[in-house]
């Protein structure tokens, strides 16, 4: 028989005090309940990604001294921990990624990560070499399979990598998997990741625990969700999402655990949408959570505690408010109105009222006087040229102005409003209404924002419902709508969505049924706008294919354009 502890905890990047702290109080709580083993995330001595800063010897040094501390408190019970590990070979790469196991006040085991994600917003191969030998680890006559995230990820008809670590591990006839991860939230991946596990134990016929990170680390959030499966594929114990926990669980000597089944699983979902769906169906509160884990996280980390928002009167901006003020507090956020010559008084109204529901501090500036001196300064260079899209950006960098002049003046962070069908297609001011210290909806399309909203609204009316039912609008000049500049959102989201999430050329999405020459133009709106998105700020994750780090295409390109 053997007790063991799942540790599901949010580490700070590069915190070595505070995360050798956590673990450390884990560890106590763990041997007050006589457990034989306690087991943590990916990389928890250091936080991840710690990206560049494992090019460090500071920082490594750091990750060692971390470990030693540890393995003080690691006497009468097991303790799994990750950690970059030096390589002492002089070939490949200096680093592995790892998982120690300590016990009797001794690293007894140093386990590699085999499977190195590089791809979307990994880059593990940049810094760590793989394992090429596969070993069980002995602990209190029991013999572990300890892998690390993405080693159990290698399923499907076609494989990412070449070798498989369970299927070298197996040989060694172990009674149990272990697997320590740092894998992120997306609204299709908490089903995946069960489904994952399942085809593993029933591949390998042993029981799982998998103990996965959670917290958010600027625009990645890990969700946690970490589990226990049996060796029939059920799952056993399942701790909380975005949640720290922990949860205890006993194996017997035949490898059953005697508590009830909690949930069944079913098998890897079918990743094919049907013509013309949206996005996979999603879990509106999983993607409410995510974005207030990386709010409030993103503070939390960086020591800020106030934000600011430009609150137009639009979904956008009345979404990022009510997000804002649950994530810190409602008198913690800042709505700043600045309407010009060609706001509506129902947008300020609109937006005045929502600040009245949230409870939140706001302000009203009319830009009006400052437009006129702009155009007033202009005007032997604009020459009485007719009014442009030059006009209109003046009056979004008015507005990212002023907001970053009141930010820097009394230290709030600044919190961007763009979603992502905007960011897709460029529709938006590079240093206007692009500025910002973080994008709160930007990997979020139109359409989600409005289901977003909803989910807001589900127990009492907050964002009036004025600002769900008018035309959306960046009222920039007389009587503008978004519809002039860009196709309807209900079409426009579909190709983008199969564009960028699912990577389809222009003739797969034609074939859907959508029309050729709107999607010739949807695709070079994207690819033509990515020097837009190159210079904006980091934006909370919360699909398959975010922009920012886990997107990486040229600037200068002629691909569809």
């Amino acid at each position: 028989m053997m007790k063991i502890v799942l540790a599901q905890q949010n580490y700070h990047i590069g915190n070595f005090e505070s995360n050798t702290k956590k673990i450390i109080e884990a560890v106590e709580r763990a041997k007050a309940q006589q457990a034989d083993l306690v087991v943590f995330s990916e990389l928890c001595i250091c936080g991840y990604p710690p990206r560049d800063f494992v090019e460090f010897n500071d920082f490594i040094e750091k990750c060692y001294r971390a470990i030693d501390d540890i393995k003080q408190h690691a006497d009468s019970i097991g303790v799994i921990v990750g950690s970059p590990a030096r390589n002492p070979n002089p070939k490949g790469k200096d680093l592995y990624n790892a998982a120690f196991l300590l016990y009797e006040k001794e690293i007894k085991a140093e386990v590699h990560k085999t499977l190195l994600p590089t791809y979307d917003v990994f880059d593990e191969y940049r810094y760590f070499e793989p394992a090429v030998t596969w070993n069980i680890v002995h602990f209190k006559e029991k013999k572990l399979a300890i892998t690390i995230c993405e080693d159990i990820w290698n399923f499907g008809d076609n494989p990412l990598y070449v070798h498989c670590p369970m299927d070298e591990l197996i040989k060694h006839e172990p009674d149990l998997m272990i697997n320590i991860s740092a894998s992120p939230f997306d609204y299709t991946h908490v089903e995946d990741r069960k489904a994952i596990i399942k085809n593993n134990v029933l591949r390998y016929h042993l029981p799982m625990i998998y103990c996965n990170a959670v917290g958010s680390q600027t625009e990645i959030v890990f969700d946690g969700g970490s589990l226990v499966f049996d060796k029939e594929g059920n799952v056993k114990k399942a701790l909380p999402l975005f949640k720290e926990a922990e949860e205890t669980v006993v194996i017997n000597e035949d490898g059953n655990m005697d508590v009830p089944i909690l949930q069944q699983v079913s098998s890897i979902p079918d990743e094919e949408l049907s013509p013309g769906e949206l996005i996979p169906a999603l879990n509106i509160e999983h993607v409410y959570t995510a974005l207030i884990s990386g709010i409030r996280d993103y503070f939390s980390k960086m020591g800020f505690t106030k934000a600011i928002i430009g609150s137009s009167g639009g979904v956008d901006s009345a979404v990022t408010l009510a997000l804002a003020c649950d994530a810190l507090g409602k008198e913690n956020v800042r709505a700043v109105l600045l309407p010009s010559p060609y706001s509506t008084d129902h947008s300020v109204n609109d937006a005045i009222e929502l600040s009245k529901r949230l409870g939140n501090p706001y302000d009203v500036i009319r830009i009006n006087e400052i437009f006129e001196s702009f155009l007033h300064t202009l005007d032997p260079i604009f020459n009485k040229l007719p009014f442009s899209l030059a006009e209109e950006n003046i009056q979004s960098r008015i507005r990212g102005n002023l907001l970053m002049a009141i930010a820097n003046k009394f230290s709030y962070i600044l919190l961007n409003t763009s979603n992502k069908s905007e960011l897709a297609c460029g529709y938006g001011t590079l240093y206007g209404d692009m500025a910002g210290g973080l994008g709160i909806l930007g990997d979020c399309y139109k359409l989600q924002i409005y289901e977003l909203a909803k989910y807001i609204n589900r127990s009492e009316e907050i964002i009036p419902a004025n600002i769900l039912e008018k035309a959306p609008s960046a009222e920039l000049r007389p009587g503008q709508k978004d519809s002039d500049s860009l196709p309807p959102y209900e079409i426009l989201d579909r190709v983008l969505y199969q564009y960028i999430e699912r990577r389809q050329g222009p003739a797969e999405i034609k074939a859907l049924g959508f029309d050729a020459e709107l999607v010739n133009r949807v695709l070079k709106l994207v690819n033509t706008n990515e020097y837009k998105r190159n210079q904006f700020c980091p934006i909370i994750r919360v699909s398959p294919k975010a922009f920012g780090v886990g997107r990486r295409l040229p600037i200068v390109a002629n691909y569809l354009n």
